[in-house]
């Protein structure tokens, strides 16, 4: 089954817990698929002000919401030992009864950790434990009782219970950019996610369909996900309903099917309220609403389409 056009927002963990509450209930309003924290303890771009923790809010949020699906963009895995966030990704999962998509990555934010005092690794240390991590979280989550042994990461007799909701367990979301990070995607992914212009992630996709067709698998089985990181852009989407058109066009004909997006300014809501309801359901309906992701039994009982909050 092809790939479908989706669409989520990533919000700012500055905002007091009232306001994000308000936010991603809006948002499920709407309509859009998903809603996303990111996993800093500080925010990259103002590391000066206040700042939430991704997970325990993400835990927070699953229970004030009802249809949206959920996750970090992306899990930094130098954050915390991969067996313990097993045991996280199940209870949230558990929490926002099966709507946890499981993001995560290597990590980047040198500066954070430093200020936290979380040792940060040289770069193939980095790969080498993210390929790990995926594998221990992939097999522990999978399985009722599993062991792992590997250079940097071990387990032991490792008991899986409660088992997640989803099964064989929640969607693998997984952020990368380089050739080898790019392998383990191919292999252990059911969405890749990354940033960068269309000409990056167009060549990624590429790399993505290679690595996709030496493994066996068919490439249409991996959806292609975009952050797009409005500090890092040269556009900005919400600037009007034609400059969200120009940013994402490029990135359609690139091979993007799921795009997140920045949440907008306050003086921005009301063209992301009529983007939702008079454009996205435009280009989601280009591509039909799947029923599983590779294994993955999802419920889309719980999906609202966003001509909904006509009516709300």
């Amino acid at each position: 089954m092809g790939r479908r056009f989706q669409f989520g927002i990533c919000t700012d963990q500055n905002m007091t817990w009232e306001k994000t509450v308000q936010r991603w209930q809006q948002f499920e309003q709407l309509g859009f698929e998903s809603a996303w924290l990111c996993d800093h303890l500080i925010q990259p771009s103002r590391p000066e002000g206040p700042y939430f923790e991704a997970w325990t809010l993400l835990a927070a949020l699953a229970a004030r919401t009802q249809r949206i699906r959920i996750g970090v963009l992306v899990t930094s895995n130098t954050f915390r030992y991969p067996s313990v966030l097993a045991k996280e990704v199940v209870t949230v999962d558990h929490i926002s009864n099966g709507r946890l998509d499981f993001g995560f990555g290597a990590g980047w934010y040198e500066p954070e950790h430093r200020m936290f005092g979380i040792p940060w690794p040289e770069t193939r240390e980095l790969v080498g434990r993210f390929r790990e991590a995926v594998e221990l979280i992939d097999t522990t989550l999978r399985n009722d009782t599993s062991s792992y042994e590997g250079k940097y990461y071990r387990t032991e007799g490792l008991r899986n219970r409660p088992a997640p909701i989803q099964q064989p367990r929640p969607p693998f979301l997984l952020g990368a950019f380089g050739p080898k990070m790019l392998r383990i995607i191919a292999k252990y992914a059911d969405c890749w996610n990354a940033f960068g212009t269309p000409a990056e992630m167009r060549e990624r996709n590429q790399l993505l369909d290679e690595y996709c067709h030496e493994l066996g698998r068919d490439p249409e089985t991996l959806d292609r996900s975009l952050y797009y990181w409005v500090p890092k852009s040269d556009a900005d989407p919400w600037a009007s309903e034609q400059a969200f058109h120009d940013v994402i066009g490029p990135y359609v004909e690139a091979g993007i099917n799921q795009f997140i997006f920045d949440q907008p300014s306050d003086e921005q809501f009301g063209l992301l309220e009529r983007i939702a309801v008079e454009v996205l359901p435009k280009i989601a309906a280009e591509k039909p609403a799947p029923t599983s992701r590779e294994g993955v039994t999802v419920d889309t009982s719980h999906w609202r389409k966003p001509q909904d909050h006509i009516a709300s």
